[in-house]
């Protein structure tokens, strides 16, 4: 099963990009440089890093904009504001061997969602489509997870709890409800 990349973790390309890795990192809340967005009244700012690192002895042309992210808090995967004008994008940059090229992002969502933050990267590589990687993190006091199959007694009414109880249920082999 493919499991998301922890806040912080390189993940490393293969193939055509062999020797490439990206990570996103430093998720915090933040007040963005040049003020706040309208469109984010009433929503909390957070920060956070994609650095591409090149470990290879030839330069990629590196390509990343706001089209190339997706940013989803909360148990529902809420999609979060992407705040375009204060994030600092890679645009075109030549990474060469053994060097690091960071992008700094600002994003904002309601408060009660950050704790659980998915950024999903896609990045553009001498003008190929890489592979899309997830990061999982998130801001504050981190809610309780639920794994395939786990029962845990605070998680009975979540949705994975139900969907878990209704299978179960299909299939003959759970209690009867």
């Amino acid at each position: 099963m493919y499991e998301p990349n922890v806040v912080g973790d390189w993940q490393e390309y293969d193939d055509g990009q062999a020797g490439l890795r990206v990570r996103v990192h430093g998720l915090e809340k933040a007040e963005p440089p040049r003020g706040r967005d309208d469109a984010a009244e009433g929503l909390v700012y957070f920060r956070f890093r994609v650095t591409v690192e090149n470990r290879t002895t030839v330069h990629f042309g590196i390509h990343l904009e706001d089209g190339q992210l997706d940013v989803r808090v909360g148990t529902d995967g809420e999609s979060a504001f992407l705040d375009w004008r204060n994030s600092q994008f890679i645009e075109g940059f030549d990474v060469y061997p053994l060097r690091r090229v960071t992008s700094v992002l600002y994003a904002a969502a309601p408060e009660s969602c950050v704790s659980l933050v998915d950024i999903q990267v896609q990045l553009k590589v001498d003008d190929e489509w890489t592979e899309r990687y997830l990061w999982s993190g998130g801001i504050g006091p981190q809610e309780p997870s639920v794994g395939v199959g786990a029962r845990t007694d605070s998680a009975q009414d979540s949705l994975a709890a139900q969907v878990i109880s209704y299978l179960e249920r299909e299939a003959g082999s759970g209690p009867a409800a």
